[in-house]
């Protein structure tokens, strides 16, 4: 399932959501994408969009093969891609598999660039079995003063819902060798926030940097995991 908006004569460029989420992740990017980019929002595979519920190994290979598949039924030759925490994965398999058909990557929050920490997947577990308790671990994932901005708390009302509804997986994504992230020579923009409880950002940051050879890289202050609402960063980039 793909939501699709901008000039179909702009450049294309393909957001990828993260885990227990879908394509509404991105709407308060999208209008400022919008005016520059043909956008296609992709809802994953296995999570809680409109895509297949099939949910195939992270080890397998599968994911890039169904986004290239993904990718050529909507004629995109090359393109941007952004991806968000398991999407910034996908994105950077993608992107070390088909370097060639990837112009920019814009990785927010991505997985795979160092271990998770993995005491937090266990803390949500417990905290779903009590009054509110997936509200307050996604108050938690955002961070304080991101939870606050405009527009985050129907962004932490919908993701609330879908920790109700859905299940986690619980399998690790895998990592990437230092083979794999050399052959990433397009150029690159990775965010993180600062408050990150999932992933370790300045680890991930110093890896990706050290393999690849035009990587930029920020962390945002008292920012958490969903590193979400940052178009006129990434636009930045994209066009700078």
């Amino acid at each position: 399932f793909v939501i699709e908006s901008g000039d179909s004569g702009a450049p294309a460029l393909v957001l990828l959501h993260g885990s227990m989420a879908n394509s509404f992740t991105w709407f308060s990017d999208v209008p400022a994408l919008s005016e520059h980019y043909h956008v296609f929002a992709v809802d994953l595979i296995g999570e809680a969009g409109f895509s297949a519920e099939t949910r195939p190994s992270y080890q397998s290979g599968a994911y890039q093969k169904w986004l290239d598949e993904v990718l050529h039924g909507l004629n995109i030759t090359t393109c941007t891609m952004v991806g968000l925490s398991l999407g910034g994965w996908m994105a950077l398999r993608y992107a070390t598999v088909y370097p060639q058909r990837i112009e920019k990557l814009v990785l927010l929050c991505p997985g795979g660039l160092f271990r998770e920490r993995r005491d937090f997947l266990w803390k949500s577990l417990l905290m779903k079995l009590t009054k509110g308790g997936v509200h307050k671990t996604m108050r938690g994932v955002m961070g304080d003063t991101q939870a606050q901005a405009d527009g985050m708390e129907q962004v932490l009302a919908y993701v609330a819902l879908i920790g109700r509804q859905e299940k986690p997986r619980m399998a690790k994504l895998a990592l990437f060798t230092d083979k794999e992230l050399s052959r990433l020579t397009m150029p690159v923009y990775v965010l993180f926030g600062d408050s990150d409880i999932i992933l370790r950002a300045q680890e991930s940051i110093a890896r990706i940097m050290k393999l690849a050879p035009n990587v930029h890289s920020e962390i945002l202050p008292n920012t958490g995991h969903a590193v979400v609402g940052q178009a006129q960063r990434i636009l930045q980039f994209l066009n700078g």
